[in-house]
């Protein structure tokens, strides 16, 4: 009989344009609430939920996210969605980590904000099936602190339990969704390109490989 701990792995999904303090604060929180083994980053190529006219190279987002989480033997990489053409579709990309370790206990990483709107994602039903999910609920977000389920799941999940300020919802085939309320740091991508473009500081705002690299390769400072 195969006795291996069966490993229970965070997913989150990006853009990680570029990634931040605010990331990685938010995947430790999760990461030691929920007692996961694992969380991977999945920078995303095409992101189907942001209206956006330029993304950094994947390349070079995927070289900051390599400085940023390479000190931590619990956070790793996973770059299945840049070696793709298409958008970044999650339901693909759980398909695919599903294949490739079937006995692993997934639980996708999702704000409260993008989770409310799970119905506009692609196979949403699907999703369930394939993971749980882990909501972060954070500061400085229009209700952030309500552990709500969607209208749509109301139907199919019912409230489980609540540990360690965590509230678990649960449907028929044992799939949870997590709300974790997590402090955070109230941080941006979008700000700190900005800031990078205006001449100004972004020291203590992402780590300081990631800083001396955005520096080094002069990436942000020709944008409108």
């Amino acid at each position: 009989m195969d006795n291996k701990k069966k490993e229970r792995a965070g997913l989150f999904g990006g853009t990680f344009d570029p990634v931040h303090l605010g990331h990685l604060r938010a995947a430790e929180e999760i990461r030691e609430q929920l007692s996961l083994d694992m969380v991977y980053f999945i920078p995303a190529a095409i992101p189907p939920h942001k209206n956006t006219t330029h993304t950094t190279p994947s390349g070079q987002r995927l070289d900051m996210l390599r400085l940023a989480v390479g000190d931590n033997p619990r956070f790793d990489i996973c770059d299945y969605e840049l070696g793709k053409s298409t958008a970044s579709y999650t339901v693909e990309t759980l398909r695919h980590l599903n294949g490739l370790n079937p006995d692993s206990d997934y639980y996708f990483m999702a704000g409260n904000e993008l989770f409310g709107e799970i119905e506009t994602w692609k196979e949403w039903r699907e999703l369930f099936r394939l993971s749980n999910f882990a909501v972060i609920t954070r500061p400085g977000y229009p209700d952030s602190n309500e552990a709500k389920l969607p209208l749509a799941l109301e139907n199919d999940f019912s409230y489980y339990k609540e540990k360690d300020g965590v509230q678990f919802y649960i449907d028929k085939n044992s799939k949870l969704i997590a709300f974790s309320k997590i402090r955070g740091l109230e941080i941006s991508s979008t700000e700190i390109r900005r800031c990078v473009n205006s001449g100004r500081s972004i020291k203590y705002l992402v780590p300081a490989s990631v800083e001396e690299y955005i520096l080094r390769n002069n990436i942000y400072r020709t944008e409108e």
